[in-house]
């Protein structure tokens, strides 16, 4: 059967939820798999909404309710079928960092709200560099880890991760446990395709970053880091020489880009028609006062002096103030 004989055909079959097999998953993901969060969706505990010959959508399950993550993966020109299904089998589940795309359909087609959630930083690599004002900071810390003998190089998972991470979430807001679902666990099983940075000094590894893969068409074209720990000694830090240093490898390579990932409550002073004024609010409050809670500000300020190019991205829910799904979400998160 042809490629597009079985897209016609699973056109008119009723979709289905956890069919594929783990490689069947694996191929949809390298092939559409360009949002960011694509790669997340392989993290443990996750539930499937499958497509045959398609793609899939990514959620989770807490309180009876569901969360979707990411965009579907799946070729864009099919995401308003894939969501038309899933919202019929699950007519009351909400989304979280999805693009404008996706909030377009739903609040068009379902009439969801779709309220800014953060924003993301992407940085092309073909014109990189440390130049700029706004870069000082960068460059002070990557002069800073230089003077102290310390030396990032890429390897494989370094038996001294588990002891780094342990030491850094007791520096960490939220020092219970490691966040989860909209930051996929450090250690999970499916790996391919990631990447591992280590800060060493005096022959010890003292931070790291791990980088996944964002793919189109079958091939790596950037890279997110979504893992990211270091000892808390140094006063500048070690994730910007870490960062620069993977960055200008990438760069070698010929990879496109870098997206910073997401910057929560990162909103811009527009407020669009389809968006929840209550809920963006709140946003603005727990931005301004929630910084016990989560370290907002200072992520927001790390990642800036890259300077990428800021996307949106949105949550969808139906009520205009989604109180007991936001609870809920960051119960299952574990930002509370």
């Amino acid at each position: 059967m042809s490629n597009q004989a079985l897209v016609l055909d699973s056109a008119v079959q009723p979709a289905s939820i956890s069919t594929f097999s783990h490689s069947e998953r694996v191929g949809y993901l390298m092939q559409h798999g360009i949002h960011p969060m694509a790669f997340s969706t392989m993290q443990p505990d996750m539930e499937y909404f499958d497509v045959p010959g398609i793609g899939y959508i990514a959620y989770a399950r807490y309180w009876g309710m569901q969360f979707v993550l990411s965009d579907p993966v799946c070729d864009p020109k099919h995401f308003e079928m894939m969501l038309e299904r899933f919202v019929q089998r699950f007519p009351d589940a909400a989304f979280a960092q999805v693009s404008k795309v996706v909030v377009d359909l739903l609040h068009g087609k379902y009439g969801y709200y779709g309220t800014q959630f953060g924003s993301e930083a992407k940085i092309p690599l073909c014109d990189w560099n440390l130049r700029g004002s706004k870069k000082q900071i960068i460059r002070t810390a990557v002069n800073q880890a230089k003077a102290q003998g310390v030396e990032v190089k890429e390897g494989p998972f370094d038996r001294q991760t588990r002891k780094i991470s342990e030491s850094w979430i007791k520096t960490r807001k939220c020092k219970s446990n490691e966040i989860r679902f909209l930051i996929r666990p450090m250690q999970m099983d499916y790996k391919e395709g990631t990447r591992y940075f280590y800060a060493y000094q005096n022959g010890e590894a003292v931070g790291f970053v791990f980088f996944d893969p964002i793919y189109r068409d079958g091939k790596v074209v950037a890279y997110v880091p979504n893992i990211s720990r270091s000892c808390a000694s140094f006063k500048q830090g070690l994730w910007y020489p870490m960062m620069v240093h993977a960055m200008e490898v990438f760069k070698a390579e010929g990879v496109e880009y870098v997206d910073l990932g997401l910057i929560p409550l990162m909103l811009s002073d527009e407020i669009e028609p389809q968006e929840s004024r209550p809920l963006r609010f709140f946003q603005r409050r727990i931005y301004a006062w929630g910084n016990s809670l989560y370290n907002f500000k200072g992520l927001q300020f790390a990642k800036s002096r890259f300077q990428g190019q800021v996307v949106k991205t949105y949550c969808c829910h139906r009520s205009l103030l989604p109180s007991i799904s936001m609870l809920a979400m960051f119960r299952m998160t574990r930002l509370i």
